[in-house]
């Protein structure tokens, strides 16, 4: 069984995991990236497994299923296209002898979805899509923060040794912001120079791993005293107590962050 990120536009990720004969891609807004896997490597499509409805992550999908016959999973309260087996949290889908569990995670979406596989051979993985990036975290664009930070406890609670396979390379972005809040964190800084020491021999910087996240990942850090200070010298009504507040400070932070 192998893991492999399929480059697409500027900084997607689609997610191919591939035994000799099959594959499972996640995420796939664009079809070609798949379709040249797919012939070089001579492989089945088996399914296509979707974190949220957004089109840098569905938009290969219709032409994906017309070609291959794969089976398509996805967010059952988002309109994605179909057909779609719609899932949600306490539901699983089984693909290349391996069992996916879905975790509900909205906030980026109204109905975000992650697929974790405790049996993958090595490490568990996580498929999060735009929930969690390394060192970072999606934008809120339905939900509400408070939604965003239980979602991003749900995946902070996965075992530290699983793999964090989101969807963007935003690595050296984020870690340029989570200097800003954590200027003294030497794990993020021994981080940071390995990412950028990936990156410039042409190298992803994922998958990244739970624990990983935990030590350098602001906000999976909401609760550390330096990160609320931070948050609130930013925004002086961000109560250091409050972490759905410090949360709050910290992404309209982020958004704005140059």
């Amino acid at each position: 069984m192998t893991l492999i990120p399929l480059p697409a536009f500027s900084d997607n990720y689609i997610w191919m995991l591939r035994d000799g004969h099959q594959a499972v891609v996640v995420d796939p807004g664009d079809a070609e990236p798949v379709f040249e896997a797919l012939r070089r490597d001579a492989l089945q499509l088996s399914a296509i497994l979707v974190t949220h409805h957004h089109a840098d992550h569905v938009g290969g999908v219709a032409a994906l299923h017309a070609h291959t016959g794969a089976a398509v999973y996805g967010p059952a309260h988002e309109a994605v296209p179909q057909p779609c087996a719609g899932l949600s949290a306490g539901m699983h889908a089984d693909m290349l002898g391996l069992r996916f569990e879905v975790i509900d995670v909205p906030g980026h979406t109204a109905g975000h979805i992650a697929y974790y596989c405790a049996g993958y051979p090595g490490a568990p993985l996580l498929f999060c899509g735009d929930t969690l990036f390394s060192g970072g975290c999606g934008r809120v664009f339905e939900g509400t923060p408070a939604q965003m930070l239980a979602s991003l406890d749900r995946l902070a609670a996965l075992p530290g040794a699983t793999q964090v396979c989101c969807a963007h390379e935003y690595t050296l972005g984020n870690l340029r912001f989570a200097r800003a809040v954590e200027p003294g964190n030497a794990e993020l800084l021994h981080y940071s120079a390995r990412c950028e020491n990936l990156r410039a021999h042409g190298q992803p910087t994922l998958p990244s791993t739970i624990a990983q996240e935990r030590a350098v990942n602001p906000f999976l850090r909401t609760q550390e005293a330096g990160v609320a200070a931070a948050a609130h010298a930013f925004d002086a009504h961000a109560p250091t107590r409050d972490r759905v507040a410090v949360f709050a400070a910290l992404r309209e932070w982020k958004n704005g962050f140059r």
